[in-house]
């Protein structure tokens, strides 16, 4: 919290006046919170109906095209990243990272509009937040725990039980009845306080920390004047963000404690600070405002920070308005990843049965062939037969550990990877990344149906399935 003089006043008074005069006081101190309505277009109807029909579609793309070579390849055992149904129809995520006591639960409460409400989430000068928070939408105003946030296939937290016990004690769901939250997801997490030891937390902070990363369509990370110095959690937290600097957001909160001279001093050091960071050509973008309900204090930048506070309102709600073509874009560039590790662990196939003869030691023929994949053109080959970018090529190192436990003999080639009803595998997810995701974002961005190519997957038209990946 940030009592100044002028409100620690006003609340005093409260004591010493009738009900409606009360009422009027508190008007007075309370921010107008019209701007964020009108910005999150909160009093706008959406159609949920195209928007359940589309997500729908997408579902049945990735069941249909995508997840069965992510199965026969066990992509999910090198990624660790599954995707469930519960996350293709999830909401975007918004994240709120920094440093303990820096605004991060009082700027979801203003958001929210939960100020003075009982179930407003918890603020103070002291760390108050040791859980990981989700604040979603729901039918009526309850708290869900962890243990069951986990266990419930619906939604999209249930790969989080990996993480133990002890952090689904210190997970929680709040769910209320929200037109905001009708379209996003808020989650709260405790601040770094770089004296801890990682231990002391009892479960792996910086794990969790990523899995939330990895899931998130938007991060806040929030700052107070008093809070600039970078110790190693918060250098840790960085580096998790690396590859994610588009949708990352500096916030320097409680602006409005500070004169105009000295705000620019602080401003600066926080780019002195986030600079050895963030190593990206252009710097994130720092919002500078007072993100809480109660009115700015006198004498401050009253206009700039409600054009700064409007700003990242904007951005909010341009997440949330292109949130399905996000899912899609997102489910295609799983696909992608899908492909090109089916191919990748195809060629490892085929190489490994060219190398070996009857007197060959599987162990040792297959040992060479991982150890040394440039000796093999397992990679250059890939980018000569296909039409993968090297850049989206994976480590080669981490297919030393992901064939240490599958074996190579455990996987069919992709040209046995065919069948008369089903078709082929590359070719059904090649026809989903190349034809019917990229047909479902253009319906979607020009309002109308989804028109997809004939398919012969069915039946085939007739013909023997084909594989364009066959050797001749």
């Amino acid at each position: 919290m940030k009592p100044t003089v002028s409100i620690c006043c006003m609340l005093s008074l409260l004591l010493l006046i009738t009900a409606e005069e009360e009422e009027d006081v508190l008007s007075s101190i309370l921010r107008d919170r019209s701007h964020i309505e009108e910005t999150l277009r909160l009093a706008s109807e959406e159609n949920s109906g195209d928007y359940a029909a589309a997500l729908q579609k997408l579902r049945k793309i990735y069941h249909s095209s995508i997840k069965p070579m992510e199965q026969a390849y066990k992509y999910n055992e090198l990624r660790q990243h599954e995707i469930s149904d519960g996350e293709i129809t999830s909401k975007p995520m918004v994240l709120f990272l920094g440093p303990w006591s820096v605004g991060k639960s009082s700027m979801i409460n203003y958001l929210l509009g939960l100020q003075d409400l009982p179930y407003q989430l918890y603020t103070g000068a002291e760390p108050t937040t040791s859980e990981f928070t989700v604040i979603m939408h729901g039918e009526k105003i309850r708290s869900v725990e962890g243990i069951v946030m986990a266990a419930d296939s619906s939604r999209s937290f249930s790969p989080l039980e990996k993480f133990g016990q002890n952090f689904l004690e210190k997970l929680i769901g709040i769910e209320m009845p929200h037109k905001l939250l009708e379209r996003v997801t808020f989650v709260d997490t405790p601040g770094i306080i770089e004296n801890r030891k990682q231990q002391e937390r009892g479960y792996p902070f910086n794990d969790v920390c990523q899995w939330f990363i990895d899931r998130a369509d938007l991060i806040f990370v929030v700052f107070d004047p008093t809070k600039l110095d970078v110790g190693l959690e918060l250098e840790m937290l960085f580096r998790q963000l690396k590859g994610r600097e588009s949708q990352i957001r500096i916030i320097l909160n409680k602006a409005d404690n500070l004169a105009t001279q000295d705000l620019m001093r602080v401003y600066g050091a926080l780019f002195w600070s986030l600079a050895p960071l963030i190593n990206v050509t252009e710097p994130p973008r720092v919002y500078v405002s007072s993100f809480w309900p109660y009115d700015y204090a006198p004498d401050t930048s009253r206009e700039l920070f409600k054009r700064e506070e409007i700003s990242l309102l904007e951005d909010l709600n341009q997440v949330i308005e292109n949130r399905l073509e996000n899912k899609i874009a997102f489910i295609r560039q799983h696909g992608i990843r899908v492909r090109i590790h089916g191919l990748l662990v195809d060629r490892y196939v085929q190489t490994f049965k060219d190398k070996m003869s009857f007197f060959s030691d599987p162990e040792l023929v297959f040992k060479e062939i991982v150890d040394d994949p440039d000796k093999f053109y397992i990679f250059k080959s890939i980018l000569a037969k296909t039409n993968v970018s090297k850049f989206d090529l994976p480590n080669r190192d981490a297919y030393r550990d992901f064939f240490g436990i599958n074996p190579v003999t455990s996987f069919k080639p992709l040209t046995a990877q065919c069948s008369y009803m089903g078709g082929c595998l590359l070719e059904k997810i090649e026809r989903a990344i190349t034809g019917d995701l990229p047909g479902l974002l253009s319906s979607i961005t020009s309002g109308k149906n989804p028109i997809f190519p004939p398919s012969c997957e069915a039946t085939g038209c007739g013909e023997k399935p084909k594989n364009r990946y066959r050797r001749n």
